[in-house]
């Protein structure tokens, strides 16, 4: 399904090196997953079996502690197509590099972004898994998830940015979540971005206190904050529709604090022509001038941000 809709997009006159592959990783295959032996995560009560934790419809919940109760669409979805949101977005509304985190999103602006899923206003090349579920979840459903996403306290910090000249060779494994190798090898980072768990073993297994760290070129964050403070050639300031900490207003979602890898595929789909929306042509001339080093920057000075 990747590679179709990949195809489709250069048909367009799209280039595949505008969906750059450490950006836009393509899920490697499903294994099959242990269904006996019980994993633990430290400080939780509870154990599941790998089996348990791959299970769309009923991943794992290790703290409940951390988090609201969960409507039962986040918590276990509605078979057989809407997915448990928590699967990917995590009960805490995180994410993961592969997917949106929603933490603190206003309920409106969660709620239009899967009407344009539906729409087919969002096609980039990571959308794929959403299509279905945004054309099969129920208004009231929509509703509950919406509402419980928005009303989670946002999980600054959660990512720690590293400039290198160095970053880990990796794999990818389920989901599209890099892994380092086991033998320790780097290779030099050119112009990319790297996550990788700051627990593998534990971000296998979707615990999701430990975050991840993000590898960006040097000089990245400096460059990111003059781009964000001045909007670059476009001579928009972020701070223009995103408020002056970031942090989002009214329908416009919170920058601050959040996953680059996530950041940087939206503003390349923008770019691209991949996201589109009733909101896609105020960000059109932001990011017509960025390029991709651009946007790494950009990405990575917000990754950095905590308004609180």
């Amino acid at each position: 399904m990747a590679w179709l809709g990949l195809a489709g997009l250069c048909l367009r006159g799209v280039s595949a090196a505008e969906f750059p592959d450490w950006a836009y990783p393509v899920n490697p295959p499903l294994g099959v997953f242990d269904a006996h032996q019980p994993r633990h995560a430290p400080g939780s009560t509870r154990q599941f079996t790998q089996a348990q934790i791959e299970d769309d419809f009923a991943p794992p919940d290790w703290f409940p502690q951390d988090h609201p109760v969960m409507p039962e669409v986040v918590a276990v979805g509605v078979r057989p197509l809407v997915k448990a949101c928590s699967k990917c977005h995590l009960p805490t509304g995180g994410g993961h590099p592969e997917s949106s985190d929603l933490a603190g999103l206003p309920a409106s602006y969660i709620i239009s972004q899967i009407a344009d899923f539906k729409s087919g206003a969002r096609k980039g090349n990571r959308s794929t898994s959403m299509r279905p579920i945004a054309g099969a979840v129920s208004g009231s459903d929509l509703q509950l998830a919406a509402a419980y996403y928005a009303s989670l306290k946002p999980l600054y910090g959660r990512t720690r940015i590293v400039e290198a000249d160095q970053v880990p060779r990796t794999k990818l494994g389920t989901g599209g979540m890099r892994f380092a190798l086991k033998d320790g090898s780097t290779e030099p980072i050119g112009s990319r971005i790297i996550v990788v768990p700051a627990d593998p073993a534990l971000a296998e297994i979707r615990d999701w206190r430990p975050g991840f760290t993000a590898y960006v070129p040097r000089g990245s964050v400096e460059r990111g904050k003059r781009l964000v403070a001045t909007g670059g050639r476009s001579g928009i300031p972020c701070a223009t529709c995103h408020g002056e900490l970031l942090d989002g207003k009214d329908n416009v979602p919170r920058l601050a604090g959040r996953e680059p890898l996530y950041l940087f595929r939206q503003l390349n789909d923008f770019k691209a022509g991949t996201r589109a929306g009733p909101l896609a042509p105020l960000m059109q001339p932001v990011v017509a001038g960025l390029e991709m080093d651009d946007m790494i920057a950009v990405v990575a000075y917000l990754a950095t941000r905590d308004p609180k």
